[in-house]
This record gives C-alpha cells, structure tokens and sequence, in this order.
C-alpha cells in the first residue's frame, strides 16, 4: 500500500511540475492598465486575455524559449523572445499606433482582415477557420453580412447582384477567371488558398475610385510581402493531398503550394448525388517571389489550375440524361512593384495576364472557349501632410474571347469580342481633423467595343463621434460593362451602371465590433432580351432596378474566456425588370433575411479549437408557370449547421475534422421546370438541392520548420 501511495505522490508530482505559469501584467505608455489584450504564445493554443488590472495569468506545458505575443485593438503587436520557466510578474508597455488611433478611419462597405488593416473585423485565421467554409475564402465571406447563400453556384453574390459584378484582385490586379471549373447546379470553388494571403479587403459597396469594372463589390487579395521563416507544409486530406515550401534569402524570399484533389475515393466513401462517369479531379498551384530593393518591394505571382470531370445531368425537358464531359485549364500572372521615391512619393505599378480554356462535351456536341485576359496598372501616391494624400493612378484591360460550337455531325458556329478599357482616376485622402477624414475622387473609362466613355465620381466621409465609435457615409457610381455570354454575341450595348449610397456606424472596443449600415443602390442600363426556348433575341440596356437593406455585424472574443463568435444578418429589399423578365420582380438568389452565426472555441487542455456556423436564410423566389403570377414562388427557407475540430497532435502537426450541414436539413435552392406542359396542361418540375446532404473532410497537416514550432493553425 505504501508503494502505491508512493506512486501516486511520484505521477501527481510530475504532471504539476509540467506545467509552468506564465503572468504580467499590461499597460499603456503612462502605465494605465490595459484590458482585454490578447497575450499568447506563438504556434500554441496557450494564452489569455488580460483582466480589468491589466494582469493576465495562463498555464503552458511549453519549456524554454518560445514568442510570446500581444495584440491589442489601437496598440502595435507586441513580441518578445521568453524563457517560459522564468517568466513571471512582468510588466509591458504596448505603444499606441497613431495610424489607427488618431485618425478616423472610413469604414463604408468594406470589410478588412489582416495585420495591416488599420480597423480590423477579422483576422486572416478567421477566413480559413469558419466551420462549413472548407478552407475555401469565398465560403467564408458568405458569413459576412450584406452576402447572399447560393449553394447551386457557390460564387459571391453581394447586395442583390449576381456573381459577376464583384469583381476579384491579386496584389491590386484584376483576375478575370476567380472561380473554378463547374457545371449547372453544382457549385465551384474560389481558385485561390489561403496560404499565401496575409490580408483581404472585401467592399460591399462604395468602394475606392481605384477599382472600377464592378458594380456591386471587390474582393482584394494581397500576398505575404515578407515571410518569418522557411518551412514546408504536408496536407494529406480525404480530397487529395498538397504540399508547400518556403524559402528565404538575403533580400528575396520564394513560397508555393501545390495541390491534387480527386473525388473518386471521397464518392465512393460518401456518394453524392451525382451521377459521375469520372469525378471530379485537379491538379493546381500557386507561386510567389519577393524581391526587397531599398526603397521598394517586387513580388511575381503565379497560379495554374488544370481539371477534369465528367457526369450525366437529369434535364426536366428531356428523358435522357445529358453527359458533361469538361476538360478546364487555368493560368494566372501578375507582377507588382511598391516602392516609395523623392519626398513623400509612392508608386505601385504592375501587369497581369490570365488564361482560361474550357473544352466540354454536350452529348455528342463539342464546344470550346479561350479567354486572354491582361491588366496593366499604374498608381502614384504624394502625401503632401498627414492631412493631405493624393492618389493619380491609370489602368488598361485586354480581353479577347473566342467560342466555337460544334453540332454533331453538323454545322459549327463561332463568335467572340476583342474588347479594351482604358481608365484613369485620382482621388484625394483629406483630414480636417483626428475626428473627421473625406475621400474624394472619380475615375473615368472608355470602352472601345462598346464606343462609350464615362465619369464615376466617387466620395466617402467619416466622422469620429467618440473614442470607440464612428459613422462614415459613402457614395459612388458604379460602371461595367455587360456579361461575357452577352458580349460574345454582340457589341451593340451600353455600360450597366449603379449608385451606390452607404450609411455606416461602427463600434469597436476591448475585442467586441458592432457594425450596422444601411444602403440603397440603384441599377441602370441593364441587359434584357427576348426568350424562346433557349434562342434569345433583340438585346437592349433597358433594364433598371433597386436594393436596399441592412446590415448588421457583431464580433465577440472578450466576453467569455476562450471563445470567439461574430453574428451577421443582413436585410434586403430588391427588384430588377432585366433579362427576360415581363415586369419588376426579386431574382431567383435573393434572400430577404440572412442570418450567420460562427462561433470558434479553444479548448487548451485538449489542444483543441472547435468551430460550428449555423447559416439561414429566408425562401428565395422562383418563377412557377403554372402560376399566373411573375416570380411569385418561394422555396422553404435554408438552414445549415456545421462543425469543425482541428486537434494539436504535436506542435507542428494538427488533424483537423469537419462536416457541413450536421443536421442533413433537406435544403433546396429553386426549382427547374419544363418548357412545354404535359397533357394536363401542367408544367413538371424538379427541385433543385446540394449535390450531397453533408459533406465531411479529414485531413493531417504537418509542418517541418527549424524553430520546430509553426504550424498550419493559420491555414485551416
């Protein structure tokens, strides 16, 4: 008996001692406490927030020397080299950043996540760590107010706008093709991981005299100017597998990643409800390359992307199914340089190129399409104060698309555009004072295949009301020119056009953001025609419409100790007469009310984060012709509850764990129906519902680094 007591003293005795208490306390540069900051260590799951004293106080298994870590909202990081065993009682002064603090900040449609965004809503883990999202970044910005739920196409699709009114930028340079191969009603994935991003900007509207080409909305990618350390990254998932590597050099630094996924395991496990002849499969990969000069920095980004897959679809107006056989090859490239020149000079210069090739089988029929796509981009900054910043900047857009579609046994019909837009702008970064700032701008364009040229003013107020909260209002007009399957047929158009007017308050303090802002756009010059069957006819611009709503944001990671969670809900109320449509109605991928909540909790005794997302959305509409009314069907609402489990194996190797849709909610997007009724005078239908009722993803991720601490938490 008293060798087991003895035992028992030993193994309680060295699971005390394994653990090791780290403790400070935080202040700000006159020695006032600091609560709520973030104090952490590096890589781990092991950190805590401080209290209303500025103290904080956490348990670590770690030994020796580890990055001990502080953010706080207003304050620069803080970082410092520790020996966790000696650790204890100190205090820490974080410097206040002026850039965020003393100047208000415009904040009107637009969203940023990253280490450099001045007011930050997410963080880039954020982005890749929402239950439900996949690692994918577009599914991830779905749980963002003021975006729509469209499960059939997976795209974004932002305050009552279609898909390709946002449009998508690297590095400041547009990419013409941002979504991956996909046939009808089933969804594609955005082409680019979250691996080499360090910050994204997504406006929902009024967004900078920069960007032009879109009318709803951009979403802004920016690559890591500077990785920490080399490192290869292994992922073996149940989709596929990757890998990626890092490496550094005196003044340059080369990081890739490349990937293949093959659904055919995954259908066999799990079968979807697609009737494959071969599944879906890919083989794709991004590059970068810096180069630091001494007052400037070059990067060359490179992305490719070849897939395959082929599938028989039901088709309401045909007995047979009809066979997609797609063959996609994508490739992207752009160049940037940012360096700084003279007194108060700046300059960002760059070009991109991009490649897409599709090559599908319809049956027996065969049609394919090649789009050229490239953007040369100039911009000059001067800051003549810290009250005066002007920005004169030019763009230059190449497209040539060319189709060709071969009929059985029969004719071959071809058509594309050559089409080039020339734009310039300046705008102008004005602070009267620390409380209010303006933006003010306008951009001009013209449009060689439509032989049209046109103004957009744009301008954009703030104004600081108190410590914490702020209100920004924006305006802008918004121009594009119409779809590519109306421009391959025709250059008899005019530039779709929209105004957008956004009202913006935003609340910020100690880890908790509230934002709600309220806006109306207005459309004009959209594209309508004349159907019959699939023949349309006689295109015009005499389309208009509206959307107004609500947005709502709230962001927590103060409340309750180790848990984050963000609500969003959005309202809108829009009507467009485009298209076909006989008279003002919603479209098909409209939701009046959206609702998202995300909440990720870290569990440290387990090394664990769990995650879940419920997203909901209200019936959306759709036309039913055995109705006399337009657009006057609404499907049951949309529900999805997800989850997800990255668990720290060791500290560089991580096994991660989700599954959408937990509940299996029987969800459906719309409804198909057929041309002609049937002998009832009745027209069939077939309801349109996700490919899979859940979808579920394992992967092993493991990192191989020489400080033995990084890991992938960033990237899942």
């Amino acid at each position: 008996m008293k060798a087991i007591f003895t035992i028992l003293i030993f193994i309680i005795t060295v699971n005390l001692t394994a653990q090791t208490n780290i403790s400070g306390k935080v202040t700000d540069a006159k020695g006032l406490p600091i609560i709520g900051a973030n104090v952490f260590l590096d890589g781990t799951y092991d950190g805590s927030s401080t209290d209303a004293n500025g103290n904080f106080s956490f348990v670590t298994t770690e030994t020796g020397a580890h990055l001990l870590k502080i953010t706080f909202l207003t304050y620069e990081d803080y970082s410092e080299e520790i020996n966790v065993g000696t650790y204890k009682n100190k205090i820490i002064k974080l410097r206040e950043s002026v850039t965020s603090l003393d100047a208000v900040v415009i904040t009107a449609g637009t969203f940023e996540a990253g280490d450099k965004a001045r007011v930050s809503v997410l963080k880039p883990l954020d982005i890749v760590t929402t239950a439900g999202s996949a690692g994918d970044i577009v599914a991830a910005l779905q749980t963002l107010p003021g975006t729509q739920t469209v499960g059939e196409s997976g795209r974004l699709f932002v305050r009552g706008g279609e898909s390709d009114e946002t449009q998508t930028f690297v590095d400041g340079l547009r990419v013409s093709q941002p979504y991956g191969a996909s046939a009808n009603n089933i969804p594609s994935r955005g082409r680019f991981s979250p691996f080499l991003f360090n910050g994204i900007s997504f406006s929902t509207g009024g967004y900078s005299a920069e960007y032009g080409e879109a009318l709803s909305s951009v979403l802004l990618l920016n690559t890591i100017d500077e990785p920490d350390q080399e490192k290869t990254d292994v992922s073996l998932m149940t989709v596929g597998l990757g890998v990626g590597n890092t490496q550094k050099w005196d003044k340059s630094s080369f990081s890739f990643n490349t990937a293949y996924i093959n659904l055919a395991p995954y259908q066999a496990a799990f079968p979807q409800e697609v009737d494959w002849n071969k599944p879906y499969q890919s083989l794709s990969g991004e590059a970068v390359y810096r180069y630091k000069f001494v007052n400037g920095l070059l990067k060359v980004y490179a992305a490719f992307d070849a897939a395959t897959f082929d599938l028989n679809q039901e088709n309401i107006n045909q007995p047979e199914k009809t066979r997609i056989d797609l063959h996609n090859n994508n490739f992207y490239l752009n160049s940037s340089y940012k360096g700084f020149f003279g007194e108060n000079w700046a300059i960002t210069t760059g070009f991109s190129y991009g490649y897409g090739s599709n090559k599908i089988g319809i049956n027996q029929d065969d049609t394919d399409n090649t789009e050229h796509a490239a953007h040369l981009k100039m911009k000059i900054r001067k800051s003549f104060s810290d009250r005066i910043k002007v920005t004169f900047g030019a763009d230059y857009f190449i497209t040539k698309f060319d189709e060709h579609y071969q009929f059985y046994q029969g004719n071959l019909f071809s058509n594309g555009y050559d089409a080039n837009i020339a734009a310039a702008y300046t705008e102008a970064d004005i602070f009267f004072s620390k409380k209010f700032a303006a933006k003010i701008g306008f951009r001009a364009s013209d449009n060689d295949y439509l032989h049209e040229s046109n103004i957009a003013p744009r301008a954009s107020i703030a104004y600081k009301i108190s410590k914490f909260g702020q209100f920004s209002f924006a305006y802008g007009e918004f121009l594009q020119a119409p779809k590519q399957e109306y421009l391959k047929f025709s250059d008899q158009f005019e530039t779709e056009k929209t105004s957008h007017y956004i009202f913006n308050y935003q609340y910020s303090k100690n880890g908790q953001t509230l934002r709600a802002e309220a806006y109306y756009k207005k459309y004009d010059n959209l594209v309508k025609y004349d159907q019959t069957g699939i023949i349309k006819t006689n295109y015009n611009n005499t389309g208009f419409g509206y959307a107004k709503g609500l947005d709502l944001f709230w962001r927590d990671n103060n409340n309750v100790k180790n848990l984050e969670y963000w609500i969003s809900y959005s309202f809108i109320d829009t009507q467009r007469n485009y298209q076909n449509y006989p008279t003002e109605a919603t479209p098909y991928f409209v939701a009046n009310h959206s609702l998202s909540i995300v909440t990720k909790y870290f569990i440290t005794s387990w090394r664990s984060q769990l995650g879940l997302t419920n997203s909901f959305s209200s019936g959306r509409p759709y036309n039913n012709p055995n109705s006399a009314a337009f657009m006057d069907g609404r499907t049951k609402s949309y529900n999805s509850l997800s989850f997800s489990w990255a668990y720290l194996l060791s500290q560089q190797k991580i096994l991660y764990f989700s599954v959408s849709n937990v509940l299996g909610t029987k969800n459906i997007y719309g409804y198909d129906y057929a041309n002609t009724p049937d002998s009832n005078g009745i027209y069939q239908s077939k309801a349109v519902t996700p490919t899979a009722d859940r979808f579920f993803f394992v992967g092993f991720f493991w990192t191989i680094s020489n400080d033995k601490k990084t890991n992938q938490l960033d990237n899942l």
